[in-house]
């Protein structure tokens, strides 16, 4: 497609517990802008579970997600018309929101005549940061959300290589877990910060998991384990207990985090060459103590780390409409078949995440 002129795309977001549409605009010059971007958080009605909920996450998203079209779209100023395209979240993801979300988009695309983009959620978090900086390609992602937890080389749009992964929990998931053994509220990523900030990081010696191992891989069961039973020995919890077992658990996750991406970096350049950026994104790289490190890690390396905004670290519809606006620049469009996909590699020619194989050398 010639790019010589501005494309408007709308986003739809139905992955998980956050229910999101967004219209971005794609200059000719490659930049972006956010016209609107809408979400509205399940918080509330998964809350009494401590967790998400797949059948109620799902009902949610088909009572909101119509209204949430329409706000974006008159937020935005336009009518269905002026749209380029249509974009959706088509995996990976909870199957029934996924199937929502992705069978709304390809109505709005029928009825209006307009290309249907099935996403990559993993993908949308990868290009992210291009919508609000000028950054060009290489550059090495540390994704960490709550199902997801990999180093990946951003090598071009629809070209990735996956550096390390998790062999077990994702960094996200293991944050709310430890929330969810210490009674914090639902959700529990963001409770173990607070508390962390008030603890003492030193008081439990914590295993760091993986550290200096050749490969770029994370296991965060063991440290999982290891607070369980620390929380089992010291039953009943003190506040002072509460704020020390966060401080001492987020301390385990910085230094293993930061021996990792270390070693991810290092890999990058042996495979790639020097890397334009460490890039941070999903819901964990919204964790301030985490943004620090990385910020220092970064430093140490001599490349810049660049963090989308919060409110485009957590699902969101902006970064599926841009992630379909970059691929809509390429011709890169979906048939009316494209399937929903509860798993989907970034990288499908990734060995298992119990060594890193190189399979893709480039020079």
């Amino acid at each position: 497609m010639a790019e010589n002129k501005s494309t408007l795309v709308l986003g739809i977001e139905t992955t998980c517990d956050e229910t999101a549409a967004a219209v971005i605009e794609r200059g000719p010059d490659g930049s972006g802008r956010i016209l609107s971007n809408i979400v509205r958080s399940q918080i509330d009605e998964h809350a009494p579970f401590g967790g998400v909920v797949p059948e109620i996450a799902a009902r949610a998203h088909v009572e909101m997600l119509d209204g949430l079209v329409g706000t974006a779209m008159k937020e935005a100023g336009i009518g269905f018309g002026d749209l380029s395209a249509i974009a959706a979240a088509a995996g990976p993801g909870l199957i029934g929101g996924v199937i929502v979300g992705l069978t709304t988009a390809k109505a709005v695309a029928l009825v209006h005549r307009k290309p249907l983009i099935a996403v990559n959620h993993l993908e949308a978090h990868a290009l992210t940061p291009r919508l609000t900086v000028a950054l060009g390609f290489p550059y090495c992602l540390f994704l960490a959300s709550g199902g997801h937890t990999q180093i990946v080389a951003v090598l071009g749009v629809g070209d990735y290589v996956r550096i390390g992964t998790t062999v077990d929990d994702a960094m996200g998931e293991a944050f709310d877990k430890v929330a969810k053994m210490l009674d914090l509220p639902y959700p529990g990523g963001p409770q173990v910060e607070r508390a962390a900030a008030h603890g003492n990081p030193t008081r439990f010696p914590f295993p760091r998991p993986m550290l200096g191992r050749p490969d770029a891989n994370f296991s965060l069961s063991g440290l999982k384990t290891a607070v369980r039973n620390e929380v089992s020995r010291l039953e009943p919890l003190e506040p002072r207990d509460v704020a020390d077992l966060c401080a001492s658990f987020q301390a385990a996750v910085l230094e293993s985090t930061a021996d990792r991406i270390k070693t991810g970096l290092k890999l990058f350049r042996e495979q790639f060459g020097a890397p334009r950026a460490l890039v941070a994104a999903g819901g964990v790289a919204a964790n301030v103590a985490i943004r620090n490190a990385l910020q220092t890690i970064a430093a140490q390396a001599q490349t810049t780390l660049i963090v989308p905004p919060p409110q485009l670290c957590t699902d969101n519809g902006a970064m599926i409409a841009w992630a379909g606006a970059e691929r809509l620049a390429l011709g890169l469009v979906d048939t009316m078949d494209a399937p929903p996909r509860a798993r989907w590699k970034l990288d499908e020619t990734a060995e298992t995440p119990t060594k890193f194989v190189n399979t893709r050398a480039r020079h």
